[in-house]
């Protein structure tokens, strides 16, 4: 496999042409009535797809089943122009239209990770997450809408760039309802799968219902984990200036080793061995949930919802490849697992005051989430790692090193609680006013906790000059989720709490000009505060041998909530000062810090308490209907993504460069123009959409050991998309049951200007997770056999060009472009269902995603050839 490979398949791109999956569910129950009307809510009330004037693409209910779509990266590949960064379950984020610039990493998950730019939306909640996305098993869907492009006039801060809404199946009053389905799939050389769902639906009374849906999904693994051994040795420290790492980019200046060259055959390097972790097909996933839902009717005009769901994510092993190994292989030194749990309770009250429709929801979400992950790649670029696992002579060289270096298996154990609390109160016009108005307010508060403890075995078993690491403590007086000493082996602690609060009003407003022609105006006001409470502590000060009485290189700030800051050096608690606003540095340095420290305490005095950001942003949108089968629209919108604080604020890197303390906003401009047409008597449809995109200080996170030993985040550079995206789906009446859907996305993107004067980013680059092209084809055949069964035959295709990782060149590799195909046949009548399926047939390795911030390509791919069997039975 060649994970640097660029360019893309023009051969595929001219056979395909448009491809699928768009406003889909388009054969009727008696032969074709042509492509049927789906009824989407993307402008906050029910409209029929082709009236709204916004690029959405759509999988309605019977879509989602003839795909089998039951998680993330089942509707992904269904969606051109979406992409994901991440690496495997619970670990995802959604892109949009290529705005993306790197890769979610552990380390900057939650607390420290950038805000969605897509909302991520169940029914009227959104439960959009800093760092990776709540995943959502997709049982009882009615079905998945996503809102290309900004949307932040209704949706808020995090749909920059557009918004993907999962909408659930409602209680039907008056009806009784169930259905249970079921399937197995075995995968080439992987372990089996099987699932089950179940839902029920009870007309309690004539104003009440009960719906409620269970499921268990058990995904086998398909990622082996073979032995393999690795020592200190390989660790960047000894690495020679100008080694080319994998993906092209040679080390230099401050990420050479600054130990290169030196003799270390007296050395004694023990080997990290995983052969007791080896497993083949390790990576295996189980979902087990359940959602409940009951809705009152008070009266012909009020109703009220309430729904309540839990579900259960258990994951092992990891959905990566090392290229450099053999298909689909791994070594990984620690165990990996996550288990990602969540409760959901959301409740909606829909009504009427006078002529006004009034909806108001409000949500409550609790996430639990702990994860194992081994962090034994970071021996690559972890320049420092050798203190911590070897001995004296070898952490503080002076002459030949010799002692011991321990093995370099090192993990992380990370435990994240996520508590949300979102409100809306909403109001529409009636929809056959000439001014239609939809306007509301909406509050959010999200409160996170993360801790992560980064374990190096190796540590306990060090003679550090005679001694060994003491035990270690939270900085005191600092935010901590636990005050007793750190487990033996954790060196690093990062535990902070993260809260998110937003704040807005919002308004579209339409006017029919004639019967032709309409103008829409919408604005929101938003009021968004982050802010960062807590520590991020180590053992680098606390061993034997280093001078304890000095100032710890690494200060830390306390709010006194007075005004005042206290100062501590983790080298010496006893060293604690306090400062306060308006010292100059003379001022700071006259306490006894050095002039570096001194700047660093004056810096951080100047540094916001919070992220804070308000403002208003605006779309404008014109519609020309000249028939009731054509639409056309000129959008002009804006979205945002709010700031966030930075851990390692206020560092200075060897050419002067320092972290921001605080990011700013980053804000997308968007220009579009669209169509959506229903041709030749409704046999046709075909919408699509051309953009410009102008983006402003767009953020992302950096790895850089050059800078800083963490993961910091800048506003890194200004850039530009250009785009067209488009669907087809055609029903014809001389060829009953047969309907074919097809989509595309084409995207150029280009980083236009610098910001960040850190040599990482470089201008008329592409951005991440933005292929040139994407699309897919599907054609469902459908005929009588005996009785009241039909059968069906469906083939797809899709494809997806190069794309690269990172816009951060030291972290950037490219995915290879991809195809697949896949083919289901079945038969079904009024109650049962029966389908045998086959997907990725030619066994092709989808990129779906990728990372390289450890020097170490790791490549996460598609499932490989599966075949299996589903069932159903509907009462």
């Amino acid at each position: 496999m060649n994970y640097l490979k660029t360019g893309t398949s023009l051969a595929v791109i001219a056979a395909l042409g448009c491809t699928s999956a768009r406003a889909q569910d388009a054969v009727g129950e008696e032969g074709n009535t042509g492509v049927t009307e789906i009824v989407v809510t993307a402008t906050k009330r029910s409209s029929n797809l082709q009236d709204v004037p916004i690029a959405v693409q759509a999988l309605g209910e019977e879509t989602l089943d003839q795909l089998n779509v039951t998680v993330f990266e089942d509707y992904l590949q269904q969606l051109p122009g979406v992409t994901a960064g991440g690496g495997g379950p619970g670990q995802s984020t959604i892109y949009i239209r290529g705005l993306a610039s790197t890769t979610p990493n552990l380390t900057t998950a939650g607390v420290a990770g950038l805000a969605p730019n897509v909302a991520l939306y169940l029914d009227e909640q959104p439960v959009s997450q800093p760092g990776r996305n709540l995943d959502v098993y997709a049982a009882d869907m009615e079905r998945v809408e996503v809102l290309s492009g900004p949307q932040g006039t209704l949706f808020g801060a995090s749909s920059q760039a557009g918004t993907v809404r999962l909408i659930t199946n409602k209680p039907v009053i008056g009806q009784f309802q169930a259905k249970v389905s079921s399937g197995v799939a075995f995968t080439k050389s992987g372990d089996p799968s099987y699932n089950i769902e179940a839902m029920v639906n009870v007309p309690v009374t004539d104003r009440l219902a009960i719906r409620a849906v269970g499921y268990y999904d058990n995904k086998g693994g398909y990622i082996d984990n073979v032995a393999g051994t690795r020592s200190t040795a390989e660790s960047a420290r000894f690495r020679p200036a100008g080694t080319v790492r994998d993906n092209g980019v040679p080390v230099s200046g401050f990420r050479e080793g600054f130990q290169a060259g030196d003799d270390l055959s007296g050395v004694n390097f023990i080997l990290a061995d995983n052969s007791a972790l080896a497993e083949k097909n390790f990576n295996d996933t189980q979902y087990l949930g359940f959602r409940i839902a009951g809705k009152y009717e008070f009266s012909n005009d009020w109703n009220l919802t309430i729904a309540h769901a839990r579900q259960g994510l258990d994951s092992d092993g990891v959905f990566f490849e090392d290229p450099t190994l053999d298909d689909l292989q791994i070594e990984r030194f620690e165990e990996d697992e996550i288990k990602d749990d969540f409760s959901n309770t959301s409740w909606t009250l829909e009504g009427r005051l006078g002529a006004l429709e009034l909806v108001y929801t409000g949500a409550y979400t609790k996430r639990e989430t702990t994860q194992r992950v081994d962090y034994s790649d970071y021996l690559f670029v972890g320049q420092y790692l050798p203190y911590y696992i070897c001995d004296g002579s070898v952490s503080y060289p002076g002459g030949a090193p010799s002692g011991t270096c321990q093995a370099p298996n090192l993990r992380v154990d990370s435990r994240t609680e996520t508590e949300v609390m979102t409100h809306e109160l909403r109001f529409n016009t009636p929809a056959d006013y000439p001014l239609r108005l939809t306007a509301g307010g909406f509050y959010s508060d999200l409160e996170l906790l993360e801790r992560n403890d980064f374990v190096y075995p190796g540590s306990t078993a060090i003679d550090l000059f005679g001694g060994s690491f003491p035990p270690n403590f939270s900085q005191p007086d600092a935010f901590s989720t636990d005050t007793s000493a750190y487990p033996a082996g954790v060196i690093f602690r990062n535990d902070v709490r993260r809260t998110d609060k937003q704040f807005g009003l919002f308004g579209e407003a339409t006017y029919d000009i004639s019967d032709q022609f309409a103008v829409t105006l919408g604005a929101r006001y938003y009021d968004v505060e982050v802010d960062l409470e807590g520590s991020a502590n180590s053992s680098f000060c606390n061993s034997s041998g280093v001078d304890e009485n000095a100032f710890g290189t690494n200060i830390s700030d306390l709010y006194d909530g007075d005004g005042s800051y206290t100062f501590i050096g983790t080298c010496n608690d006893a060293l604690r000062q306090t400062f306060t606003e308006g010292q100059t540095v003379a001022d700071i340095q006259a306490a006894g810090l050095s002039l570096s420290q001194a700047q660093q305490v004056f810096n951080a005095l100047s540094a916001p308490d919070k992220a804070a950001t308000d403002g208003f942003i605006f779309k404008a949108n014109l519609t020309w209907t000249p028939t009731d089968d054509l639409l056309f629209y000129a959008t002009y919108s804006e979205g945002f993504r709010p700031g966030l604080l930075n851990r390692p604020g206020g560092a200075q890197s060897p050419n002067g460069f320092t972290v921001p303390f605080a990011l700013e906003t980053d804000d997308v401009t968007n220009y579009e123009i669209g169509w959506k047409t229903s041709l030749f008597d409704n046999q046709l449809r075909f919408n699509g959409s051309a953009f410009f995109v102008d983006v402003q200080n767009l953020q992302t996170t950096i790895f850089d050991t050059s800078i800083v030993n963490l993961f910091f985040s800048d506003n890194a550079a200004n850039a530009e998309i250009k785009g067209i995206e488009a669907d087809v789906t055609i029903a014809p009446y001389s060829i009953d049951g047969l309907t074919v859907s097809a989509a595309f996305s084409i995207l150029d993107t280009e980083i236009t200007d610098v910001l960040t004067p850190t040599n990482d980013v470089i201008a008329g680059r592409s951005l991440a997770y933005a292929p040139s092209f994407q699309g897919n084809m599907r054609a469902r055949y459908e005929w009588d056999v005996f009785g009241d069964w039909t059968a069906h035959i469906q083939p797809q295709v899709t494809h997806s060009a190069s794309s690269a990782t990172d816009i951060i060149e030291i972290n950037r590799i490219t995915l290879d472009s991809w195809t697949t195909f896949g083919l289901s046949a079945g038969l079904t009548d009024d109650s049962w269902s029966f389908e045998i399926f086959g997907e990725n047939l030619t066994d092709k390795r989808a990129e779906i995603s990728g990372s390289f911030v450890y020097d170490r390509a790791r490549i996460t791919v598609n499932r490989p050839l599966t075949v299996g069997a589903r069932f159903s039975f509907a009462y």
